[in-house]
C-alpha cells in the first residue's frame, strides 16, 4: 500500500515507465550502435558493405588505422600459416593450372590465413572493398575484433590520423605468398601481406614472414619501419626472379649487363621484395632488382609495391607503365622493381624483357 493513503494508478505507473525508457534510449542509443557495429552486425560476407567502424561520419578511415589493423592481420595469418605448416597436414590440392601450365595449388595454410586475415579486416573496417586470393566462403563467417589500439611504433612514425574517404579504398591480401614453396617446406619464401591502395595507387603495405617473425611495413608520405640497403649495383647488378623462369630473365640480363650479372632464383612476391631492403633476416637473399616476365596477380605485388614507393623505390611493369590497383586482379607484361637507381633507364636497357612479358 502507498503511504498515507494514497493509491497508485497502474496506468499512471505504465507510462512513467515509458517516458523513463524513452530518455534511456536516446542517452545510450547512440553508444550501443556504436558497441553493435564492433561485432560487424548488419554487414554482408565478402567484400564490402555500409560503413567503417573506426569512423565518426561513417564516410572516412584513418590510414593509421588501417595500418595497425593490417599488421595485425598479417600477424594473425602467419600464425595459421605457421601452425598448419608445423602439424605438416596441408589437405593440399590444385585450383587450378597457371598460365604457365603448372598447378596453382592451395592448402589449409591458405584458406585459415585467408579467413582469420579477411575477417579481422572486414569486421574493423566493414565500408572498404577487400580482394584477397581466395574465396571467402559466408559459412566460415568469424567476428574477430581489434582492440582499436596503434601500436607504438607506428605512432611514432605517423603522429597524426590521415583521413581518406571509404570509398576511395581497396584493400588487396595475399593469405599466404609462396604456396608451391610451402607445399615443398622452403620456408623463408613464405609470406602473408596486405596492401591498402587509394584511389588505385598503393599507400599501404605490410609483408610478414611467418617463419622468422619479421614484418616490413610502410605508408607512403608517412613512415615506414624498414629501409633502403647503402648501396646497390646498377651495372651488374644481382636478379631476383621466379624459380619457374630464371632463364628467361638470364639470358637477356647477361646480354644487357654482362656475364658478371647474378641471377637469383626465388619463390614469393613477397620475399623478393625483401631482397631489395636492409631486412635483419638471416634467411634473407639480398639482390639489387627484382623483374617478372609473365602475368602476376595485383595482391602478390600491391604490398611490396606500396613499401618500395614509400621508401623512394619503383614497381612498374616491363615498359615502365604504373600499375592500377584498382580493376582486374592480375597485370599483363610483367614487372621490374628497383630502389635508389635510374628507374627509367633501366625500363629502356630490357626492351627484350617488356616484348617476353606479353606473350
Amino acid at each position: 500500500m502507498a503511504p498515507m493513503g494514497i493509491r497508485l494508478s497502474p496506468l499512471g505507473v505504465a507510462v512513467f515507465c515509458l517516458l523513463g525508457l524513452g530518455v534511456l534510449y536516446h542517452l545510450y542509443s547512440g553508444f550501443l550502435a556504436g558497441r553493435f557495429s564492433l561485432f560487424g552486425l548488419g554487414g554482408e560476407p565478402g567484400g564490402g558493405a555500409a560503413g567503417p567502424a573506426a569512423s565518426a561520419d561513417g564516410g572516412t578511415v584513418d590510414l593509421r588505422e588501417m595500418l595497425a589493423v593490417s599488421v595485425l592481420a598479417a600477424v594473425r595469418g602467419g600464425e595459421e600459416v605457421r601452425r598448419v605448416r608445423e602439424s605438416n597436414v596441408l589437405h593440399e590440392k590444385s585450383k587450378g593450372k597457371t598460365r604457365e601450365g603448372a598447378d596453382d595449388k592451395m592448402t589449409s595454410g591458405d584458406v585459415l590465413s585467408n579467413r582469420k586475415m579477411f575477417y579481422l579486416l572486414k569486421t574493423a573496417f566493414p565500408s572498404v572493398q577487400i580482394n584477397t586470393e581466395e574465396h571467402v566462403d559466408a559459412a566460415d563467417q568469424e567476428v574477430i575484433l581489434w582492440d582499436r589500439k596503434i601500436p607504438e611504433d607506428i605512432l611514432k612514425e605517423i603522429a597524426t590520423p590521415q583521413e581518406v574517404p571509404a570509398e576511395s579504398v581497396t584493400v588487396w591480401i595475399d593469405p599466404l605468398d609462396a604456396t608451391q614453396e610451402y607445399t615443398e617446406d622452403l620456408r623463408k619464401y613464405v609470406t602473408t601481406m596486405v596492401c591498402v591502395a587509394v584511389n588505385g595507387k598503393p599507400v599501404l603495405g605490410v609483408i610478414h614472414k611467418p617463419f622468422s617473425e619479421y614484418t616490413a611495413w610502410a605508408m607512403v608520405d608517412g613512415g615506414s619501419n624498414v629501409k633502403a640497403r647503402t648501396s646497390y649495383n646498377e651495372k651488374t647488378p644481382r636478379i631476383v626472379v621466379s624459380r619457374s623462369h630464371s632463364g628467361m630473365v638470364k639470358q637477356v640480363a647477361l646480354q644487357t649487363f654482362g656475364n658478371q650479372t647474378t641471377i637469383i632464383p626465388a619463390g614469393g612476391a613477397g620475399y623478393k621484395v625483401l631482397a631489395l631492403l636492409d631486412v635483419p633476416d638471416k634467411s634473407q637473399e639480398k639482390a639489387d632488382l627484382y623483374i617478372h616476365v609473365t602475368y602476376i596477380k595485383k595482391w602478390d605485388i600491391c604490398a611490396g609495391n606500396a613499401i618500395l614507393k614509400a621508401l623512394g623505390g619503383h614497381m612498374t611493369t616491363l615498359s615502365g607503365e604504373e600499375i592500377s590497383y584498382t580493376g582486374s586482379d592480375g597485370i599483363e607484361g610483367g614487372l621490374l622493381a628497383s630502389i635508389k637507381m635510374n628507374h627509367q633507364a633501366l625500363v629502356r636497357k630490357l626492351p627484350d624483357l617488356e616484348k617476353t612479358g606479353h606473350k
